[in-house]
């Protein structure tokens, strides 16, 4: 293009604002900067201080040039005398600037190819600058995206205005995506980047469970019931451990839902082979670790407050259960709790089969008041054999008889 038409650059204003779902003034604006960058080229001085101001209607260019008010002028470019300057504003003085309008007719081929540029690149800047304005205020929260493509083990999503990436880290274990499809991610962050700003989700963070949840139960928002702590390995288990601050509220039993319909509705997002285990949070650590290790059955709890350790003995054919698929139990049940947990299995019996004095440990000194903390839990009855139930049973028959 030899000349720059400004009736077609004020129809092309209005098609980029449709397109780029911007506002029709921030555009303006862009295109205005750029016009001034080539008004300075064509028609005045690189360092000027010019404004353009462009009437969209008719396709009209004003522009504004800047000059210092001087006794004597040096420079053209950026001085005007005193004299011309009152001819302009009878109150002008010495030492002030003015702005003087000219009409912007045309712009040389150089000038124009320069103005497109300048135009291109602010347009995604202005673009970016609102993409970020729109989606900062809705990070941590979970919105609906699409699925625009998949690049190794980074996941393109579509957001609507903007589009997000989920790394490998923030997906979730097992998980197949595909072009097109529809899923629900947690908005993690807004970076800034040197190619815009880049929307980080996720569906694999604790929180991302936390927002599902949030939207089944409708007692969390009237504050019935919480969430006290969540850990995650997404796409295989979770462990949640939920409170109520009402009384007579199972706070449990709120989670799961009539029938599981709470729950298994959170499982459908994620996947069913993600299993979730809902347990009773307490202020007790001892309980809590408890609680934790569900469904182990655990003997007894010893904690160093110090270490932030706890050294939990449960019955031996517990032990498997309590530590689970590769350290899976007892890892989230630590990252729940926040102690490091050492499983030990109960070696009580096979000590008080021995009669020496010498298998019975000697009981070691009690360390100071606070810093460790017992509990051991009522041993449950042991069944007895078949022969032993039949032979009590006959016992009875021939007892009532006579």
């Amino acid at each position: 293009m030899d000349d720059l038409d400004m009736k077609q650059l004020a129809v092309a204003i209005r098609t980029i604002a449709e397109e780029k779902n911007l506002p029709e003034d921030a555009v303006k604006e862009v295109v205005e900067q750029a016009l001034a960058a080539a008004y300075r080229r064509d028609y005045g001085d690189r360092e000027q201080e010019i404004r353009v101001s462009m009437n969209l209607n008719t396709g009209d260019v004003d522009a504004y040039i800047t000059k210092e008010i001087v006794e004597r002028v040096g420079d053209e470019a950026f001085e005007i005398s005193l004299k011309d300057a009152q001819v302009m504003r009878k109150n002008a003085a010495i030492g002030e600037t003015i702005e003087l309008h000219e009409k912007a007719q045309t712009f040389g081929r150089v000038a124009a190819q320069t103005a497109k540029q300048v135009i291109l690149q602010r347009l995604r800047e202005a673009e970016r600058e609102i993409v970020m304005a729109e989606y900062e205020d809705k990070i941590g929260t979970v919105i609906n995206a699409t699925v625009a493509r998949v690049e190794g083990n980074i996941v393109r999503i579509d957001l609507g205005k903007a589009q997000g990436i989920m790394p490998r880290s923030e997906q979730i274990q097992g998980e197949r995506y595909y072009p097109g499809q529809r899923l629900k991610v947690f908005l993690k962050d807004v970076e800034r980047g040197f190619r815009g700003p880049q929307l980080v989700v996720s569906r694999g963070n604790k929180e991302f469970i936390e927002w599902l949840f949030r939207g089944e139960v409708p007692e969390m928002e009237s504050g019935a019931v919480e969430i006290k702590g969540i850990s995650r390995e997404a796409g295989v288990r979770s462990k949640i451990a939920v409170a109520s601050n009402v009384p007579g509220v199972d706070p449990v039993g709120t989670f799961v839902g009539g029938h599981g319909t709470r729950v298994n509705a959170v499982m459908s997002e994620v996947g069913e082979q993600e299993k979730i285990d809902i347990i009773v949070w307490a202020d007790n650590p001892v309980e809590y670790i408890t609680q934790a290790l569900s469904p182990t059955k655990v003997s007894k709890v010893v904690i160093d407050e110090k270490t932030q350790k706890a050294r939990v003995i449960v019955p031996e054919d517990q032990l498997s259960i309590a530590i689970g698929k590769s350290g899976q139990n007892v890892r989230l049940a630590s990252k729940l709790t926040g102690y490091e947990l050492d499983i030990e299995a109960d070696r009580a019996a096979e000590v008080a089969a021995d009669t020496t004095p010498e298998a019975v440990p000697a009981p070691k000194e009690e360390a100071k008041e606070g810093t460790v903390q017992t509990t051991e839990l009522p041993k449950q009855p042991k069944l007895k054999k078949k022969s032993e139930l039949e032979n009590s049973l006959l016992e009875s028959i021939e007892e009532h008889g006579e």
